[in-house]
């Protein structure tokens, strides 16, 4: 049983409402539902049931019967007299509680954890204890005496085959099989090469089925000790067995850091050692090979079934369900919560408790899965029948508990806390439900609920909307009260019947406080580079609407064209609303010398501007972007805010180009040519002869990067008679200028 205690038990569901994000309409109220089961499960259910549509109910009643006042409960039997029987930890102790709930101490072991119980047809119990740990028998009169000592350093299961009279030990850290006679005589009847045999169990036929870790193993072990592997799971446990009434067998598989975690073949080399807690650490080699003696069954064979791992992919708990035919389902899964306990019911249902709040889930046969009961407690150990009664024990503290066959008189349910971001003002809370139903709220600027909260509010009873009372706040959270105002009967498992309380879905209505804009950059794309929108055609009235095309499958936000203007200057900027409200632009430009801003576009949807180059005047210019959310918000809640530009040139004008008169020397000549700009910087120059190809050719400094440069053109032809040598430059803006020279060579 590696994993008495859970130190997962802390890995509270995310509050991160990703699955039902609040629905917001730009400019107005936000909306923040919560109706679906993924959602709800989130919150805290107390006395309540969350069926797979995730509506709410009033749960069976769960009440206490016994308080061991240890903290752990690890295992549990009942005899055939309805006694119920509880192993415990840390003090190595048993009780017996009797069908009226009267408990007492039974037996104090010497060890610290009584981690496997089973009772015989006799009415004798068996109690394995661990670590270093023994068999003891517990006689109906009390007497209490060492049954079996086996070498292994832990017990982890019992199973007594009342037809044989025989009790088979499941142990660690060697994963062996003990079988042992009414006498106390016990041999090895199977060494699996596994580290520890978790579970252990008897099917309809009799056989002996074993459950086993690290590499998650369902065992049927033959009587000379033949193992067969039914079934390879995924998971790095198999913490519990159990066999249903149509023969089908249950396994429930754990994993600590979810499903793909463990090893992917038997024998592996391993250590264990057990913590204070009583979690089992296992170390394990990179050495791993099939022992001799197991077979593996390909449950992917005739039968059609595949091994589920797929399915199974990231979770921490899983419960398989092998059928007479050797084909295998996933059942019930989960990533959050470590499953300890389970126990089939009629009709293909299945109960499972985990470590997640104590959570008693109920699963259907079409898979259908109920959040049935929340335990007070931290974790739900073991679950068991006695008659038509169902008991649940916890750990944390470790104390038993009656699962009823009525609902409760009263539950509550309490929301995950909603971040609004920004406190704003509260509209109205509605619901769907039906019987008695009421709402309260409560609210503060806190991330968790503490002191600085407020109370909660008096109870909401117009579930087609009441007004918040809770002071404005940035969080908001709900709780809903239900109560039963008839008490028929219930089945435990199908919960919901009898009950005319229901909650179907809250919302929550509310207005953000506006947030100004942010104008996180602006820039300027190199001279000549447009912007132009590309077309895309949107119905008109989803425009109209307000809502984001992107809910209609259409893009929002496609890029636009690049194309080159001569003299165009772009301006780009990127900007963001915290409340998410549509923006709208303006801008506007100077001269680095002018006291005030003109007006160069206003209206702007995009997030960018191409100028006309020819509307400016050369000169150094700074371009203002201001960003509102005025579309969104009434003129007097609007904000705005505005971001500037470095200095940018604006040169419209190409370089002037002067040629001094040409130097000849035969059949070679040069030429010098002289630009200069009055905005911008020379940065290019270009020769070409008699029509050919542009060449490069730097200025006399070796630099192009000044208003003036110099640019010596050296040719030697290859013929006499008339040459031209074309010349050109660019400026800083990319505007062009040209020249040319003609010669004439004799």
């Amino acid at each position: 049983m590696p994993h008495l205690s859970v130190p997962w038990k802390t890995a509270i569901f995310s509050l991160v409402l990703v699955a039902f994000a609040p629905i917001t309409l730009a400019g107005g109220a936000v909306f923040w539902e919560v109706s679906k089961q993924e959602d709800v499960v989130k919150g805290d259910a107390r006395g309540v049931s969350i069926a797979d549509g995730g509506s709410i109910t009033l749960a069976p009643a769960f009440t206490i019967v016994y308080d061991t006042k240890e903290a752990y409960i690890w295992s549990s039997a009942a005899d055939a007299a309805g006694n119920i029987f509880l192993g415990t930890g840390h003090e190595g102790r048993v009780f017996k509680v009797t069908p009226g709930g009267e408990g007492r101490l039974l037996f104090d072991s010497t060890e610290l954890d009584v981690t496997a119980l089973a009772t015989d047809a006799l009415g004798n119990l068996y109690a394995g204890t661990s670590p270093d740990g023994k068999i003891y028998r517990i006689t109906p009169d009390g007497g209490q005496s060492a049954f079996f000592d086996p070498p292994g350093k832990y017990i982890w299961s019992l199973a007594f085959d009342k037809k044989t009279s025989v009790l088979y030990a499941g142990t660690g850290d060697k994963g062996v099989i003990y079988k042992i006679d009414s006498g106390g005589n016990g041999s090895v009847l199977a060494d699996t090469n596994e580290t520890n045999i978790v579970s252990l169990a008897l099917d309809s036929a009799g056989n002996l089925l074993a459950g086993t870790d690290p590499t998650g193993l369902v065992l049927r072990v033959a009587a000379d000790g033949k193992t067969f592997a039914l079934f390879d799971s995924p998971m790095q446990e198999i913490h519990s067995l159990a066999v249903a009434s149509d023969g089908s067998v249950f396994a429930l598989g754990v994993s600590q850091q979810g499903s793909g975690a463990r090893p992917t073949a038997t024998g592996v080399s391993s250590s264990t050692s057990i913590s204070s807690e009583g979690v089992i650490t296992i170390a394990a080699s990179d050495d791993q090979e099939t022992p001799s003696g197991i077979q593996v069954m390909d449950l992917s064979g005739s039968q059609g079934q595949t091994r589920g791992r797929q399915n199974a992919e990231g979770a921490k708990s899983a419960v398989f369900r092998i059928s007479a035919d050797g084909g295998s389902d996933l059942y019930w899964r989960s990533s959050d919560a470590i499953g300890f306990a389970m126990k089939p019911l009629e009709n293909g249902r299945l109960l499972v408790g985990t470590g997640n709040k104590g959570r008693i889930f109920a699963v259907a046969a079409d898979r259908n899965r109920t959040l049935l009961i929340q335990s007070p407690e931290d974790q739900t150990s073991t679950i068991l029948a006695v008659g038509e009664n169902l008991f649940a024990t916890s750990s944390n503290l470790g104390r038993l508990y009656r699962i009823g066959r009525q609902s409760s008189a009263e539950g509550s349910y309490t929301s995950p806390v909603h971040d609004t971001k920004f406190a704003g003002k509260w509209g109205v809370i509605t619901w769907r439900a039906a019987g008695s139903v009421e709402l309260q709220t409560r609210s503060g600027n806190t991330e968790s609920p503490d002191a600085t909260w407020s109370e909660w509010s008096a109870a909401y009873h117009n579930a087609a909307g009441d007004q918040i009372t809770s002071p404005r706040a940035r969080f908001i959270q709900w709780r809903a009260l239900l109560r039963e105002t008839a008490t028929p009967a219930r089945v435990a498992g199908a919960p919901g019947a009898g009950s005319a309380a229901r909650l179907e879905s809250v919302v929550v209505a509310y207005l953000p406080r506006n947030q100004a804009p942010e104008i996180t950059s602006v820039n300027l794309l190199p001279p000549g580079v447009a912007l132009q929108e590309t077309p895309m055609a949107i119905d008109p009235s989803i425009a109209s609407s307000g809502l984001d095309p992107q809910l209609f499958g259409l893009p929002s936000n496609i890029p636009p064209r690049r194309f080159f203007q001569k003299g165009a200057r772009t301006i780009t900027w990127q900007a963001s609303d915290r409340n998410d409200d549509a923006l709208q632009y303006k801008v506007l430009y100077k001269t680095v010398d002018d006291r005030d801003w003109h007006l160069l576009a206003e209206n702007l949807v995009q997030s960018y501007y191409t100028i006309d180059g020819n509307r400016l005047p050369d000169g150094e210019y700074l371009f203002k972007v201001i960003a509102s959310d005025s579309p969104s918000n009434p003129a007097e809640l609007a904000l705005s805010i505005e971001e500037t530009s470095d200095a940018v040139e604006v040169d419209n004008t190409p370089p002037l180009v002067k040629q001094r008169a040409p130097a000849i020397s035969g059949q070679a000549a040069e030429v010098t040519f002289e630009a200069s700009d009055l905005t911008s910087r020379v940065v290019r120059g270009e020769y070409s002869v008699d029509g050919g190809p542009w060449r490069l050719v730097f200025p006399g400094d070796g630099i192009a990067d000044s208003a003036v440069e110099s640019f010596s053109v050296k040719v030697t032809f290859d013929k006499p008679g008339e040459h031209v040598i074309a010349f050109r430059c660019a400026d800083s803006s990319a505007n062009v200028a040209t020249s040319k020279v003609t010669l004439g060579l004799k």
